[in-house]
């Protein structure tokens, strides 16, 4: 119970932290636009990974569907910060 609350605590500041992005680097005639797409994105992106995560574990079992699931996330972002060195770099301190 513990893990799932820290989880929960952890996932809103990650969510804090990807809002302020977003409102900060978006220009302010587009704030609107930007905020209602990217609320779109990331709505379905949890029923999709739902979907996906329920899957590949009546698939694949329990255990190997969340080592597969940990992998995938690892290498991935590995591969975002190769391919996009910038978001590394990122400094928000400037904007505020």
């Amino acid at each position: 119970m513990g893990l799932l609350i820290l989880s929960g605590m952890f996932d809103n500041v990650s969510v804090v932290i990807r809002n302020t992005i977003v409102q900060l680097f978006t220009p302010d005639e587009m704030r609107g636009r930007v905020a209602a797409i990217n609320s779109v994105f990331i709505g379905s992106s949890n029923e999709l990974g739902s979907f996906e995560s329920g899957l590949a574990a009546r698939i694949m079992g329990l255990i190997p569907s969340v080592v597969f699931g940990g992998g995938m996330t690892l290498l991935i972002a590995a591969f975002t910060a190769k391919k996009a060195p910038a978001l590394c770099k990122l400094n928000l301190m400037d904007k505020i």
